[in-house]
C-alpha cells in the first residue's frame, strides 16, 4: 500500500525507474522512493534508521528503530520534500521546488498510459521530460537500489548482490583479506 503516491503514479514510478536501473523494480526501489516522499506520514518520520547495528553481522538490530529529526532537520526536509510553499522559515535562501512538485510534473510529462507503452516510448518519454525530474528520479533510483533496506528499497539485498557488496559488517568488521579483495564477504 503506497504511502505517498497512488497506486498508478506509483506504477509509473516503477516502470520509470526501471528504465534507469534494470532490477530496480524486482529491488522495491519505488518502494523506497514512496517511503521518502512519504517520510512524514510516521511517527517517527522515516528519515533517520537507528542503529548502530543492523544485526545481519551481529550485535543487537537497531536500524528499524527510527530516529526523530531535530526541529532543523525537520524543516530542511520538510522544505526539501513538500517545498518552500511561500513560507517566510523555508525561503531564507529563496523559493524552493519541492520533490513532491517535482514528481508530480515528471509524472504528468510522462504521461497515464506510460506503463503500458514499449520501452522504447518509455525512454522517449524520459528524454523529452523535466530534467529536474529525471535527474532526481535517476538519483532515487541509485540510492534505493544501493541502500540499506530499511529504507524500502534493495529488497533481499539485490542491488548488493549485484556489486557483490556484503553491505554493513559491524561490529565483525572487515578482515585484512576482505579489505585486500582476496576475499569476498558474503551478502546477508
Amino acid at each position: 500500500m503506497p504511502v505517498h503516491f497512488s497506486e498508478a503514479d506509483l506504477a509509473a514510478v516503477r516502470a520509470a525507474l526501471e528504465r534507469f536501473v534494470p532490477g530496480a523494480a524486482e529491488a522495491g526501489v519505488a518502494d523506497y522512493v514512496d517511503g521518502l516522499l512519504g517520510a512524514f506520514t510516521f511517527d517517527p518520520p522515516r528519515l533517520f534508521a537507528g542503529g548502530p547495528f543492523s544485526g545481519r553481522h551481529g550485535g543487537e538490530a537497531g536500524f528499524e528503530n527510527w530516529i526523530a529529526p531535530n526541529s532543523v532537520q525537520e524543516l530542511a526536509w520538510r522544505t526539501r520534500l513538500e517545498g518552500s510553499q511561500r513560507r517566510p522559515e523555508r525561503e531564507f535562501n529563496g523559493p524552493v521546488t519541492g520533490w513532491h512538485q517535482i514528481y508530480a510534473a515528471g509524472l504528468t510529462a510522462l504521461g497515464a498510459d506510460f506503463v503500458t507503452v514499449d520501452p522504447d516510448e518509455q525512454d522517449r518519454r524520459l528524454s523529452a521530460a523535466p530534467e529536474e525530474f529525471t535527474r532526481l528520479l535517476y538519483e532515487h533510483a541509485c540510492e534505493g537500489m544501493y541502500g540499506d533496506p530499511v529504507y524500502g528499497g534493495n529488497r533481499d539485498r539485490v542491488g548488493w548482490q549485484a556489486i557483490s557488496w556484503a553491505g554493513d559488517v559491524q561490529p565483525r568488521g572487515y578482515t585484512d583479506l576482505e579489505v585486500s579483495g582476496r576475499e569476498k564477504t558474503e551478502v546477508r
